[in-house]
């Protein structure tokens, strides 16, 4: 099964209390990819500029991605700066340079149009459209957005939400979202906008998943030691969208292949605060999986 995600190719700066790493691979396609875990070809889109280092394509060519869908364009890429606190929880944004990224308008080359399993990572609304637009029905599609979108485009965001099967946002954005302070009554209202599922993140509490036949609350994986949280979102989505295509589930399926891909990008995301940028992610292998996996269901299940 094939998944196309759309979405950012970036360097990001980070500072954590211990450490500064300059101008790391970033991206929500990167982290994205990388976590799918092969489960999937995924097939990336986006743009990067002259300053981007080819052994950074490289790498995700070497974790199973297609990157023929990222386009080199002239100027600078992408580059996020951000400053985490003691807490590695919160964190300040320095810096957010646009580049090339800017002008992106996605174009999904013919041949992926077919696509089985559709990401759209976090840009504006009205991208979102413009490539869906361009599929040919894909099996299930599923949408990221920010507090950004939600306050400034929320008409574009109202057209896309309609015609995606998943929303994945946090805690905040779905109240903001909905006015609903209830996570509850905010998931219900978002269903009415069109997902059958919503996913709201709670960071270091975990995930909750509002389905068509219930709920599921899944923890989040209580690690020895943070060291970067940047992009376990985006690892979270990749390793769902990974394990719905290992299954081969559509938006039609039941809520049983959903739990499982929840369980299956909260492990997955467990490894991305582990090392900086993607390092994490490539320390990942059976044993190691299986090994986290048994953790969770343990902090679950009696």
């Amino acid at each position: 099964m094939s998944i196309l995600v759309v979405g950012s190719v970036a360097y990001d700066t980070v500072e954590t209390p211990r450490e500064k790493r300059e101008k790391q691979l970033g991206g929500s396609a990167s982290f994205f990819a990388i976590a799918a875990l092969g489960r999937g070809a995924v097939r990336c889109v986006g743009v990067v500029g002259d300053d981007f280092r080819q052994e950074d394509l490289d790498l995700l060519a070497e974790r199973g991605a297609d990157v023929t869908g990222i386009v080199r364009e002239p100027g600078d890429s992408f580059h996020w700066s951000g400053r985490y606190h003691d807490d590695m929880i919160e964190r300040d944004t320095l810096a957010t340079e646009l580049g090339v990224f800017a002008d992106f308008q996605p174009v999904i080359p013919d041949a992926w149009r077919d696509s089985d399993y559709l990401f759209l990572a976090n840009i504006h609304p009205a991208l979102q459209s413009h490539v869906l637009d361009q599929m040919n029905s894909p099996k299930l599609v599923a949408l990221d957005t920010m507090n950004l979108w939600i306050e400034n485009t929320p008409e574009d965001l109202a057209k896309i939400l309609k015609r995606v099967d998943v929303l994945l946002v946090n805690d905040g954005e779905a109240r903001q979202l909905t006015g609903k302070r209830s996570l509850a009554h905010a998931a219900a209202a978002i269903r009415e906008m069109g997902p059958s599922r919503v996913i709201v993140k709670k960071g270091e509490h975990g995930a909750v998943y509002f389905g068509q036949e219930g709920v599921l609350s899944v923890p989040a994986i209580i690690l020895d030691d943070v060291i970067d949280p940047t992009g376990a979102g985006d690892c979270f989505a990749g390793g769902f969208m990974g394990s719905l295509s290992d299954a081969g589930a559509t938006r039609d399926s039941n809520d049983g292949v959903f739990r499982q891909a929840m369980v299956d990008g909260t492990v997955t995301a467990s490894f991305c605060p582990e090392g900086f940028n993607v390092e994490g992610l490539l320390k990942i292998d059976d044993a190691a999986y299986t090994a986290r996996m048994a953790t969770l269901r343990g902090m679950m299940v009696p």
